[in-house]
Order: structure tokens, then sequence, then C-alpha cells
């Protein structure tokens, strides 16, 4: 179990492998239209209701991985703001250089 844990986290913690992953799976359901239409699976109720269950799954994973990205985002920036890069440059140059502040 910890196994299958550690793998699903690090799967979602790579944002690479999702853009991989989602990429794949827009070209494998672009490729069943044409199938389902020459098997004339459209007509299957079973079918047309597992397509849209997959289809509900998908919109609300996609909208949770972009809330996933837009809090990651929010705390980016609060650290940014309560720890300054300007600060930190002057900082390390008053550190490195022979450079005084301004009084």
């Amino acid at each position: 179990m910890n196994l299958l844990k550690s793998l699903r986290s690090s799967v979602h913690d790579d944002p690479v492998f999702m853009r991989r992953l989602n990429g794949w799976l827009v070209v494998l359901w672009i490729v069943m239209i044409p199938i389902s239409m020459a098997f004339h699976l459209l007509s299957s109720v079973v079918y047309v209701a597992a397509l849209s269950l997959w289809s509900l799954v998908s919109g609300h994973w996609s909208g949770w991985q972009a809330a996933r990205v837009e809090v990651a985002q929010n705390s980016e920036a609060k650290r940014r703001e309560a720890e300054p890069i300007e600060q930190k440059v002057v900082q390390r140059l008053i550190h490195d250089t022979t450079v005084e502040p301004a009084e």
C-alpha cells in the first residue's frame, strides 16, 4: 500500500509526466472516435454511459489539477512577498563586496 501511495504522489507531483499522460489520453480518445463510429458503438447505451462517466471524471480531474497549480502559485507569490528577492540581492551584495549602504 505504501508503494502505491508513493507512486501516486510521485506521479501527481511530476508535471512532465502528467502532460505526457494527458497528451496520450487525448490521442487515444481521438483515435476512438472513428472506431466507435465504425463498430456502431455510439448506439450502445452502456458505451455512451461509460463515455459520459469518463468525461465527468476527466473534467473533475482537470479542474483539480488546475486548482493544485493555482494553490502552488499562490503560495509561491506569498513566499516571494514575505521574502523579496531584491532584499536578498542587496544583502548578498553588502555581504560579498565592500559596498556600504547609503545613509
